[in-house]
């Protein structure tokens, strides 16, 4: 255990000294060349700036309308027959549009039922296998200029789907 502590902290500092040490012998300008990426990295976050803005206010409008608890109520029946705790369905509603929404969500979830209950294990596994999927690909599409998205949401959010009845089957079982 003690020579995993000492990789892990040695590794960024040795990353960093071995990227230090080949542009030195390349004789590249490091500091120009990172100076070149801080700007490209900036002109990126301008690009992605409003799709953010627009993502953020819709999870918000979501959240506080109560759209969200009818959305829940209405699969209730479905969820209820396939055995999928309605716990966990605000967590499995919100996480594919955002992240910091749906951590909000499943720290939420842990401090009602406990880290090691079953709905906590659902919801930790949850936000371990799945993707904010709206928000990657409206920040990556837009940032590259991509219209056209429709299979690779629909593939993103089958793979979102597949990881949330994945935790609840695996935790089914488990518990």
């Amino acid at each position: 255990m003690k020579i995993i502590n000492y990789v892990s902290v040695i590794a960024i500092p040795s990353i960093i000294l071995l990227i230090l040490l080949y542009a030195f012998m390349e004789k590249n300008k490091v500091f120009d060349i990172f100076l070149k990426g801080a700007k490209e990295g900036l002109q990126i976050v301008l690009q992605i700036f409003p799709t953010l803005v627009g993502i953020f206010v819709a999870v918000g409008v979501l959240r506080s309308s109560g759209v969200l608890d009818a959305i829940i109520n209405f699969v209730s029946p479905i969820t209820n027959l396939l055995k999928i705790p309605s716990q966990i369905m605000p967590l499995a509603l919100i996480r594919p549009i955002s992240g910091s929404a749906s951590l909000a969500v499943a720290t939420d979830i842990l401090n009602t039922y406990g880290v090691d209950s079953t709905i906590g294990l659902i919801a930790s596994t949850i936000m371990g296998s799945t993707e904010t999927t709206f928000y990657t690909i409206a920040v990556y599409t837009s940032a590259v200029g991509i219209k056209k998205i429709r299979f690779v949401l629909l593939v993103a959010l089958i793979a979102d789907i597949v990881g949330m009845i994945t935790s609840v089957v695996l935790w089914g079982i488990m518990s």
